[in-house]
């Protein structure tokens, strides 16, 4: 039995019609939209290790591995790509003073923290599978899941802005070619507007040679990427792992959103059912990418785009992003080629994206009709933003906690305690659900 049905003529869909998951167009079709998932994550995966200090081509790599690997664990399944996690930008940079990584020791001590972090999620996918994920709606309800990946976007605004000041007017017009493309074009192009505003960042680079091309011409076409193991026998590499564990609650909210879209996009309810494999693919995925040098993965909302704008779910496309990526890491060239991005792109670029991050979280607030008429939400994300942003943190010695992981522990005790205390006193401080829907714009349904 083959491992995709042909969908129609293997040419076309209907306007009312998509290509499930089980089914593909045929193969010239499927490359070319295999080709398109490629550009779609390109921009954003390149960018963690560039900014990370990370190797870009041992991050391909491990980007395409994990999504063949993702692949095969949810049974052909469920479509997605695995590429560079942003969430992990703020606990790895630290290792540094919030700068990119320098030297392979600090890759190796930071590697541990995505180490563990991929075995949590890993761990958690298990007992989803064994129990269901309502557990997680009940820990993690949306005001405190949109709390925590909001903070960790805001928390990186000062590594945007170092880089934005080096280069002002090269970030300038980077920001403004990536916001620009946003809303001057519809579907697919618009939504690689972070991709297309880099390319013309480093093409204004060039004209005006902001570029450094030193040991471009060096680097070879074809090279085994650079692996770095995880310093897991390092006594001083755990001291750091503790800014890692707030992540774990990012890549849950990710991995159980980009199931639960796939499975609204494609109206097959079915798909729920992956939840936990998916978990445990990706928490595999990030253990087995750490291990070796790779940046951590998660579920790729560009590549949920360029299946809404083409309606092809097919994961043979996702076959043919995955070898694209794995082809691609072994060029030497490529990988140095990235590093050359100058400063000012990386700025403007991540002026944006870190933006974004936090609109993901305030969205899950918008989509669940949070209340924040009530004390309770109102504080559970009025701290743990202040810690965020203000770059709280705490230490004992060697040991210290980030604002990451101060904002999310105060985010999830004010919630947890503040609700269980005003349930008890029956303050009607506590959070009472959603707010009622009242109309399609928000008014009165019965004005006028």
């Amino acid at each position: 039995m083959p491992l995709w049905k042909i969908h129609g003529d293997g040419r076309n869909v209907a306007p009312d019609k998509v290509v499930a998951p089980d089914e593909r167009l045929n193969w010239p079709a499927t490359f070319a939209i295999g080709a398109q998932h490629v550009v779609a994550m390109f921009g954003a995966t390149f960018l963690v290790p560039i900014i990370t200090g990370f190797p870009v081509s041992t991050t391909l790599l491990f980007s395409g591995v994990g999504t063949l690997l993702f692949l095969l664990l949810t049974r052909n399944k469920l479509p997605s790509y695995l590429g560079s996690s942003f969430a992990f930008l703020a606990p790895i940079t630290a290792l540094n003073g919030g700068n990119a990584l320098e030297t392979p020791e600090q890759i190796t001590q930071a590697l541990v923290g995505v180490v563990v972090v991929g075995v949590l999620l890993a761990g958690v996918g298990f007992l989803v599978q064994a129990v269901g994920s309502g557990w997680i709606d009940k820990f993690m309800p949306p005001v405190v899941a949109g709390s925590i990946v909001a903070l960790i976007g805001f928390n990186l605004a000062p590594t945007a802005w170092l880089n934005f000041s080096a280069q002002p007017e090269l970030a300038t017009v980077t920001l403004a070619a990536v916001v620009l493309f946003s809303v001057l074009f519809r579907g697919f192009l618009g939504r690689i507007s972070i991709f297309l505003g880099v390319i013309v960042g480093y093409v204004v680079a060039l004209f005006t040679g902001q570029v450094n091309f030193e040991g471009v011409a060096d680097a070879a076409w074809i090279g085994v990427p650079d692996i770095h193991l995880a310093a897991v026998t390092n006594p001083d590499s755990w001291v750091f792992v503790p800014m890692f564990l707030p992540v774990v609650l990012v890549l849950i909210a990710e991995n159980v959103g980009h199931v639960r879209g796939v499975a609204t996009m494609t109206n097959d309810p079915s798909i729920n059912k992956h939840t936990g494999r998916a978990l445990v693919a990706d928490g595999l995925a990030t253990t087995l990418a750490g291990g070796f040098g790779g940046s951590a993965t998660t579920t790729y909302g560009e590549n949920i785009g360029v299946m809404a704008a083409t309606r092809v779910y097919s994961t043979a496309a996702y076959w043919v992003a995955g070898g694209a990526a794995i082809l691609l890491a072994f060029s030497p060239k490529v990988g140095v080629i990235f590093s050359t991005i100058p400063a000012g792109v990386l700025g403007g670029v991540t002026t944006a994206l870190y933006g974004l991050i936090g609109v993901i979280g305030i969205k899950i607030w918008v989509d669940n009709r949070v209340d924040f008429s009530r004390p309770v939400n109102q504080y559970t994300v009025a701290v743990s933003f202040v810690m965020a942003v203000g770059g709280f943190a705490m230490s004992w010695g060697a040991f210290q906690l980030g604002a990451i992981v101060l904002g999310t522990v105060a985010a999830l005790v004010i919630y947890h305690l503040g609700n269980a205390i005003a349930r008890w006193r029956k303050s009607g401080a506590d959070d009472g659900g959603p707010i009622p829907a009242v109309g399609p714009m928000g008014g009165d349904p019965l004005d006028g």
